[in-house]
C-alpha cells in the first residue's frame, strides 16, 4: 500500500441553545425547595421529605456541574487542550450518576431502619410540601424540554427534574394514605420506591456517560453503517482505521483512512464525505486520510484484487 496522500481535517459546527437562564433558575428554585423540606421534614419527623431533600440535593450539585460544563465546553482551544474543554460535560454527566447513586444508597438505608423502628410522621405537611415539589420540578423541567434530544446533560437535567415532579405527586398520594389510615408505614415504603424510580432514572445517565468517558461511539450512531457509506463512495478501494467518539455530550467526531484506487487529490470527495457524516450521521468533526493502494492488492469494483501479467 502507498503512503499518504492527503491529510484533511474538515469541521462542521451545530449552534448550540443556551440553557444559563434555565439552570440559574432552576438551581435558585430548587434549593429554596430543600430548605423548605429539610425544615418541614425535621418538623414532621418525615423521612419521604427529608429523602426527597438528599435527592434533590444531588440534583442541585447535577445543575451546577452541568452548568459549569455547559460553559467550559465553550472554551477555545489551546496547545495544551487541543480539543478546549468541551470533554468537561461528559465527566459532570458521569459525577452527576455517581452523586446519585450515593444519596439513594444513604435514603435506602434510613428507610430500612424506620421500617424496623417506626416513627410517627405529620402527613398533612407531607402533603403540602410535596404538592410544592411538583410545581417546582414541573416548571423547572419544562424549561429544559427543549434540549433534552441534543444534550447527555440537558438531558440528565430534564429527566431528573421530570422524575422529581413524579416522585413528589408519590409524596402527596402516600401522605394522603397516611392520614387516612394511620399507617405510618407508608413512609419508609414510599422512601424505597422513591430510590427504585431514581435508580430506574440514572441507569441511562450512567450508561451514556460511562460510554462516552470511555470513548465509546456515541447512541444513535451506527458504525457499520459510517463504514459502509464511505466504502460505497466512487472510487474508494477500501477503509481502515475507523474510529467514532464523543468529544462532548453534543458534538461527535470521526477519523478514516480512505483508500482509494487512483492516486488524485479530491477535495470534492473530501467535501463531500464531510458533508454527508454531518448531514446522515450528526458528526460534527471528521478527519479523513487519504491512501492509494498498490496495483496487485487493490481491490475492485465488485471487491476482487486486481492482477499483473
Amino acid at each position: 500500500m502507498a503512503g499518504c496522500l492527503s491529510l484533511t481535517m474538515t469541521h462542521s459546527h451545530s449552534h448550540e441553545i443556551s440553557f444559563g437562564r434555565a439552570f440559574a433558575i432552576g438551581i435558585f428554585l430548587n434549593s429554596g425547595f430543600i430548605a423548605a423540606e429539610v425544615i418541614f421534614g425535621l418538623f414532621s419527623h418525615s423521612l419521604t421529605l427529608l429523602a426527597d431533600a438528599g435527592h434533590n440535593l444531588g440534583d442541585v450539585l447535577g445543575l451546577l456541574m452541568a452548568w459549569a460544563a455547559s460553559n467550559l465546553q465553550g472554551r477555545r482551544a489551546t496547545d495544551r487542550y487541543t480539543y478546549g474543554l468541551r470533554r468537561s460535560s461528559v465527566l459532570a454527566a458521569l459525577f452527576n450518576a455517581l452523586l446519585l447513586l450515593v444519596s439513594v444508597g444513604a435514603i435506602a438505608w434510613e428507610a430500612v431502619r424506620r421500617i424496623i423502628h417506626p416513627e410517627g410522621v405529620a402527613g398533612l405537611t407531607i402533603i403540602w410540601v410535596a404538592a410544592i415539589g411538583v410545581i417546582v420540578n414541573g416548571v423547572t423541567a419544562w424549561m429544559f424540554a427543549r434540549g433534552r434530544k441534543g444534550d447527555l446533560n440537558i438531558r440528565g437535567a430534564f429527566l431528573h427534574m421530570t422524575a422529581d415532579a413524579a416522585v413528589s405527586v408519590g409524596v402527596v398520594i402516600a401522605g394522603l394514605i397516611l392520614l387516612r389510615t394511620g399507617w405510618t408505614l407508608v413512609d419508609p415504603i414510599s422512601s424505597l420506591i422513591i430510590v427504585a424510580i431514581i435508580l430506574f432514572g440514572t441507569w441511562g445517565l450512567l450508561r451514556d456517560s460511562l460510554n462516552l468517558s470511555l470513548d465509546a461511539v456515541p447512541r444513535g450512531i451506527d458504525p457499520g453503517a459510517v463504514k459502509s457509506f464511505l466504502e460505497a463512495l466512487p472510487g474508494v478501494a477500501e477503509i481502515h482505521h475507523l474510529h467514532v467518539w464523543g468529544l462532548s455530550t453534543t458534538e461527535t467526531a470521526c477519523t478514516a483512512h480512505v483508500v482509494k484506487r487512483e492516486p488524485q487529490l479530491d477535495d470534492e470527495l473530501l467535501k463531500q464525505i464531510s458533508r454527508e457524516l454531518h448531514d446522515r450521521f450528526g458528526i460534527e468533526h471528521s478527519t479523513i486520510q487519504f491512501e492509494c493502494c498498490d496495483p496487485p492488492d487493490c481491490p475492485t469494483e465488485h471487491g476482487e484484487h486486481a492482477t499483473t501479467m
